[in-house]
């Protein structure tokens, strides 16, 4: 087993552990992302506003889709669309 084989595996492990952590906390996961973009919002003055929101909403889908489905993190009804 080569060195690349191991950080393979390692790399498994941790997609696994990120699953199941979005699995049990999905809504406190994308509150987090929500707050998240909302500061990096606010101390850029609202200039990059569209592409934080894209950033956040991409985050979200891809850390929701870990497991193969897309059930875990719920829509911010308060953030515009």
């Amino acid at each position: 087993m080569g060195i690349f084989d191991k950080f393979k595996g390692k790399a498994e492990d941790l997609k696994d552990k990120a699953g199941d952590l979005v699995d049990q906390h999905g809504d406190k996961v994308g509150q987090g992302l929500d707050k998240a973009g909302d500061l990096v919002d606010e101390k850029t003055g609202g200039k990059y506003g569209d592409k934080i929101d894209q950033g956040v909403d991409q985050a979200k889908e891809r850390l929701d889709g870990l497991d193969g489905q897309n059930d875990d993190i719920p829509d911010n009804p308060n953030r515009p669309a």
